[in-house]
């Protein structure tokens, strides 16, 4: 997952395809922060904290690089806002089936 992500957010923007709504750029990056965040907090439960750090570093990484490295991408700190609701978002969902599932 993180290698799709980094390619994804790093390809030039002539290379996607464009939006079919304002806003579908915030819902996909908080959608596929969240996956990345709640599969880590399935992973990994009791780090659950350092998961969710690790992916939000993650996600302001990804944008100082769209904006250090690439030309036809720019920063953007409304992306890294979107990634950290979903990334939050995600592993709630996990902790929350994690809590209805009956224990062995």
């Amino acid at each position: 997952m993180f290698v799709v992500i980094t390619v994804g957010s790093l390809l030039p923007a002539h290379d996607l395809p464009p939006p079919t709504f304002d806003g579908m750029d915030k819902l996909e990056h908080a959608l596929g922060y969240a996956v990345l965040a709640g599969y880590g907090a399935w992973l990994f439960p009791t780090r659950r904290l350092h998961v969710l750090l690790g992916v939000i570093v993650f996600g302001i990484a990804i944008e100082v690089a769209q904006g250090a490295f690439t030309a036809s991408r720019s920063a953007d700190v409304f992306d890294a806002i979107a990634d950290a609701i979903g990334a939050a978002a995600g592993q709630l969902a996990v902790r929350r089936r994690q809590r209805a599932e009956p224990s062995p």
